[in-house]
């Protein structure tokens, strides 16, 4: 007789699951103490493997913001005049 086993599934659902923004371009830029790859802390790469679901996604919102600030977007050049073109 088969009987099921009452412990959880060590897979981890695909759905809670959020992925390391780590691009392994691991530069710490000084002083603001952030990854150059990932725009993460060194204490948030450190506890990636540790936090839950909501605690990451919430690190992840926060990376586009840094990077803008660390390297903020090319400004275009003025468009030309008729007389330049």
């Amino acid at each position: 007789m088969t009987t099921s086993s009452s412990q959880p599934s060590p897979r981890r659902s695909i759905t809670g699951d959020v992925p390391s923004p780590c691009i392994s371009v691991c530069t710490l830029l000084e002083p603001q103490g952030i990854c150059a790859g990932c725009f993460r802390t060194l204490d948030e790469i450190a506890q990636w493997s540790v936090l839950d679901a909501a605690e990451k996604r919430a690190i992840l919102a926060a990376l586009p913001g840094r990077r803008a600030a660390l390297f903020p977007p090319e400004t275009s050049p003025p468009p030309r005049s008729d007389a330049e073109r």
